[in-house]
């Protein structure tokens, strides 16, 4: 199994990102994925999850509203589309396989700052 995300970097207060996930070695399209974060000095933190077809999905309610999840199965790639990101958003993205992860990714860093 393996999960490599990207897409993270330096955004202003209201910005966008579009975080990437790309997993291979395993059937992707039969499994739930998610994304949790971990902030500078905190613990993990789910953030939300899509089931096997992507017509399922399920937000925290910190993000609710201003991030989408997705996914292309053709593609074995999962995303996070994040809108009005705010300064509180900082924190290393990992994507993950299944609502209680088995497998991880290394993670990608979002920093939200002026």
């Amino acid at each position: 199994v393996h999960l490599v995300e990207s897409g993270g970097g330096l955004v202003q207060p209201g910005g966008s990102l579009r975080l990437s996930c790309a997993a291979s070695g395993f059937t992707f399209s039969i499994y739930y994925m998610s994304w949790v974060r971990q902030a500078p000095g905190k613990g993990l933190e789910w953030v939300s999850d899509i089931n096997s077809g992507g017509d399922n999905t399920y937000y925290a309610d910190s993000v609710k509203g201003r991030f989408t999840i997705s996914r292309d199965n053709a593609k074995n790639t999962l995303y996070l589309q994040m809108n009005s990101l705010k300064p509180e958003d900082t924190a290393l993205y990992y994507c993950a396989r299944n609502r209680a992860p088995d497998y991880w990714g290394q993670g990608t860093q979002v920093t939200v700052s002026s």
